[in-house]
């Protein structure tokens, strides 16, 4: 049984005899949910609650070292468990070696992670993404199904080195201090341009080089346009990009205007939460690494994108449509943050 305070295990038993269930009882004591199952069936089976004396050496780290080792990883999760103990040991004057730390680390809940790469925003993007959704809020999925979805994504031959690790606790992969801030592009690799909606897959089209407003304006004209004839017959529909310099021109919006294209109006920056595309992006990126075929240069590698991308089914384009009431609601309810989206 857990090394949990009678008034802990008191707790635990008071709130499961009025009926709070035991994933919340976890979450309200901060309590692990296995332990709070163990203490409510040792006290269903009539047994003591009090735990058994323990044999053995006392820890090398005690309460104290304890909380000084939680500040240090609070001050930089980012560490290596080698620094950390580093720290540790400078401040305590200890001699620990780097598996207790580890091993205390994990008796305190920290597991050691990689971070959740997700765009870090200011409180007027939060507040901008917030508005956003409330105004969305009651949007049917039928609604959703019109809106026609675009982005650029990168692409390389070879897998890109992931992130670093961080320590942290279950349950926080998304917490503001957890994540990583992404880059949007980068040198290197193949850049691609695609849309889809509820109508189905839009053209996946090659970007040359860096991507001007000139290059928008050419693939908007190019295949933009005659996707809205061929799927909504010029209407009915919302045109989604996102806030990218290269998007918002002068020259962009006044062709958005001379061509009378509806958009999505205020799409908030730094919101690929929102945007279901990203998951298409990531199913693409999955599929072209399972090719059993080693892609040698960046003409393989379109080839490849190509013929994936035109396997993509409409139930997977439809399952993504179907999120957008759910992130939605995942933002509202993240106050504007970034969310598991």
């Amino acid at each position: 049984m857990s090394n949990l305070s009678e008034s802990q295990r008191g707790e635990i038993i008071g709130l499961y005899k009025n009926n709070v269930p035991n994933s919340k009882i976890s979450k309200i004591l901060d309590v692990h949910r296995t332990t709070v199952s163990r203490t409510i069936k040792k006290y269903l089976d009539g047994k003591n609650l009090t735990s058994e004396p323990r044999s053995g050496r006392p820890k090398s780290i005690n309460k104290e070292g304890q909380r000084i080792l939680k500040k240090i990883v609070n001050q930089n999760n980012q560490k290596s468990a080698e620094q950390i103990k580093n720290k540790f040991n400078e401040k305590t004057s200890n001699n620990v070696s780097t598996k207790t730390i580890r091993r205390t680390l994990h008796e305190l809940n920290i597991f050691s992670h990689v971070p959740a790469a997700k765009p870090l925003l200011n409180d007027q993007q939060r507040q901008n993404r917030l508005n956003w959704c409330h105004q969305r809020r009651d949007w049917t999925v039928r609604k959703w199904k019109s809106v026609i979805w675009s982005d650029e994504s990168r692409f390389t031959i070879f897998k890109n080195d992931g992130p670093g690790r961080i320590w942290r606790t279950p349950g926080t992969r998304f917490n503001i201090e957890n994540m990583v801030p992404t880059v949007k592009f980068g040198g290197g690799s193949l850049m691609m341009w695609g849309c889809f909606s509820g109508k189905g897959l839009g053209p996946l089209v090659k970007v040359e080089g860096k991507i001007n407003r000139l290059d928008y304006i050419k693939i908007l004209e190019e295949h933009l346009l005659p996707l809205i004839d061929r799927d909504f017959n010029g209407r009915g529909y919302l045109f989604q990009d996102d806030n990218a310099p290269v998007h918002t021109a002068k020259d962009v919006k006044d062709w958005i205007l001379n061509n009378n294209v509806k958009v999505l109006p205020n799409w908030p920056s730094q919101s690929p939460d929102l945007n279901p595309i990203e998951h298409l992006w990531s199913e693409l990126e999955r599929r072209i690494r399972r090719c059993p075929k080693n892609m040698k240069n960046f003409n393989e590698l379109e080839s490849a994108l190509q013929e994936e991308w035109s396997k993509i089914t409409n139930d997977i384009l439809m399952k993504l449509i179907e999120s957008m009431p759910r992130r939605i609601e995942a933002v509202i309810e993240n106050n504007g943050w970034p969310t598991i989206y």
